[in-house]
């Protein structure tokens, strides 16, 4: 028989450190199985990072009834509004692992704000997209009195101006800064951008006729579209929106490259156990669902989301991440401290 070599004393270590972890896990499991299985045992927050009356802040409303209904639970929607949405990603990553707060956040807080400037946080690892709840597109739309009632008539305005024209977005370095510099580049027009802080001054400006046009979200400008105040030229979506129907796409313009959507999703920290996820993620699509709520977010200018799972959406950020990184370093834009 031959005789066994003892195991070194860093094998043997090594060994029953495995035996630990392997332990350590077995217990875990059934620990998580019965967090997940008595949530929620408290009232759940719903974080915004915008104001109160948004669009964030209607989608997470919208969201927190139905959740209240399935769940059994009071629901708490709260705002964290600044710093392009950082504040409300700190607090989920500081307070959402327990599966007892969530966000309701726009995809461009995180693949669109990192690259305009510095934030502290990793946009793919620090906060995990459940649920696309509604998508949404830009319109680019001008004062009622210029001389131009549509995209074509816009583009040859714009050739005969000699200074270029002046367009006003809410967020320098964001895809409403973007899309009017691409815009300049496959129009082979001259696009010049004036950044506002937030969409209320610009719109002013816009009905004041101190500019002449601008980018903005679908949400904010619709009102004032509807009651004749500004004029809408083009959308940035896939097909017209069902809050525009008269409003033609980009794309169909001759214009695909602008035709991109956003959308507005439910996100958790990514150690929120699976169970909880998975049970937020259904909740939330099946009420978003409802002809009811449907009707209420058409009602604001948003098109139903699309029940993709939480690696396409993932994806698509850092799709839509990369093809906004190039389109900042075409035009030398550099990150704000």
């Amino acid at each position: 028989m031959k005789a066994t070599t003892p195991a070194s004393p860093a094998l043997a270590l090594r060994r029953r450190g495995m035996a630990v972890m392997l332990v350590t896990a077995s217990l875990a499991l059934p620990a998580q199985a019965q967090q997940a299985a008595d949530w929620p045992s408290k009232p759940i927050r719903i974080i915004v990072t915008g104001p109160a009356g948004g669009t964030a802040d209607i989608l997470a409303r919208l969201l927190a009834e139905g959740l209240q209904q399935d769940l059994k639970q009071p629901v708490i929607v709260e705002s964290k509004a600044g710093a392009s949405g950082a504040l409300g990603i700190h607090e989920l990553k500081a307070s959402g692992k327990s599966g007892y707060t969530f966000l309701v956040i726009q995809d461009g807080a995180l693949s669109e704000a990192p690259l305009a400037q510095k934030v502290s946080y990793d946009p793919f690892k620090d906060l995990t997209p459940l649920a696309q709840l509604t998508r949404t597109g830009l319109v680019m739309v001008a004062n009622k009195d210029l001389p131009f009632q549509n995209l074509p008539e816009f583009i040859s305005y714009a050739q005969k101006q000699p200074d270029g024209v002046p367009f006003a977005s809410y967020a320098t370095g964001f895809k409403a800064h973007t899309s009017g510099m691409q815009l300049g580049q496959l129009a082979k027009i001259n696009m010049r951008h004036v950044g506002y802080k937030g969409f209320p001054p610009a719109l002013v400006d816009l009905m004041g006729g101190h500019i002449p046009v601008m980018f903005d979200g679908v949400t904010t400008s619709l009102p004032l579209i509807r009651s004749g105040k500004i004029k809408a030229l083009a959308t940035i979506y896939p097909t017209r929106l069902q809050a525009l129907p008269d409003v033609p796409t980009f794309k169909e313009l001759g214009y695909p490259q602008l035709s991109k959507p956003g959308w507005f999703a439910l996100w958790s920290h990514p150690q929120t156990p699976a169970a909880i996820q998975q049970k937020m993620r259904d909740a939330a699509l099946a009420h978003f669902s409802k002809e009811a709520v449907l009707k209420q977010t058409a009602s604001i200018g948003m098109e139903p989301g699309l029940p993709v799972t939480t690696a396409e959406m993932i994806a698509d950020l850092k799709d839509a991440s990369q093809k906004q990184a190039a389109l900042l370093k075409s035009i030398g834009y550099k990150p704000e401290n």
